[in-house]
């Protein structure tokens, strides 16, 4: 008798193995299925069902195959599309969701929020990258919109802090006493992009944004 190789049950089960690893070209699914033929037992030979199950399946494997790469394919061309965009964005000032912001070491930084509803208190708290609070800021009222914050990079004794990446909150209250919620931005101009993850992010100095956060973008 002929291996285990020759057996409807084995073949079929390498067919669906083929299909699952999605490892093989169409030359190869051939090779195998005419080996299968050769070597199959004389006494035993297969019926034309079983053969026409295998030709089925081995057509859904390669078809599957395809498809599997045509995918790879425009993933590889929306990738590239993606990096050319953001090369496209240095130089240019941008608003994305977030809540960075970058002190240079002496221009003042100016950080953007907006309030779905006016806020009878409204407080700026900046925090260094450990997330330690170092500047707090009250606001006062401000009206439902856009709202904008000018932070000096100083602390709240005064001393000038060093340059670096820095974030910010926004605590807000209503008339009413109940927390208004903001939508904090991270702005500045992007410097350069890094694509070293797959997925492309601007940097505005040492703050890295997401294509996909980025609300506006203006020419310098």
């Amino acid at each position: 008798m002929v291996s285990s190789v020759t057996s409807t049950t084995d073949t079929t089960a390498t067919a669906a193995a083929m299909k699952k690893s999605l490892g093989m070209n169409k030359d190869d699914f051939m090779k195998l299925f005419i080996a299968q033929l050769q070597y199959q037992d004389p006494l035993k030979p297969q019926d034309a069902t079983a053969m026409l199950d295998q030709l089925s399946q081995l057509t859904l494997v390669e078809q599957s195959y395809n498809n599997n790469t045509a995918l790879k394919d425009l993933l590889t061309a929306q990738n590239n599309s993606m990096s050319m965009t953001s090369v496209s964005f240095i130089g240019k000032d941008v608003k994305a969701l977030g809540n960075a912001v970058t002190f240079d070491g002496s221009a003042s930084a100016s950080v953007q929020f907006n309030l779905p509803a006016s806020a009878s208190s409204t407080t700026v708290t900046i925090s260094d990258a450990s997330g330690h609070a170092v500047r707090t800021a009250s606001l006062g009222s401000l009206t439902a919109g856009d709202a904008s914050y000018t932070w000096d990079g100083r602390d709240s004794s005064g001393a000038l802090l060093p340059a670096g990446a820095y974030s910010y909150a926004v605590s807000a209250t209503s008339a009413s006493g109940t927390a208004v919620a903001a939508t904090t931005y991270t702005t500045g101009r992007i410097d350069g992009v890094n694509l070293s993850s797959g997925t492309p992010y601007l940097t505005i100095g040492s703050t890295s944004v997401s294509l996909a956060d980025v609300i506006s973008v203006k020419g310098a």
